[in-house]
């Protein structure tokens, strides 16, 4: 198991890029956040085996339908930041 935080900028917040993050998260078998931040990035902590992390990232950079993703920053995290499920906030 691997952890990698990640930031994403562009129109990312007010297009249920959130909700669709822990849509793909849960079918990815991923633990984690996605968090609005108040700079208008949203942070995505993903934990779980390194080739769904790995896929998340991928998603990530193209976003749902109605999000323009402008840039993914990735972050290795501790694995231990993560509960059991995927949450938004």
């Amino acid at each position: 198991m691997i952890a990698a935080r990640f930031f994403v900028s562009g129109t990312v917040q007010g297009v249920f890029f959130r909700a669709k993050t822990r849509e793909q998260a849960r079918k990815l078998r991923l633990a984690g956040h996605a968090l609005n931040l108040p700079d208008g990035r949203v942070e995505v902590l993903a934990v779980g085996e390194p080739r769904a992390v790995d896929a998340m990232e991928a998603w990530l950079a193209e976003g749902p339908r109605r999000a323009t993703v402008e840039s993914v920053e990735r972050e290795e995290a501790r694995i231990d930041e993560a509960g059991d499920g995927f949450e938004i906030g």
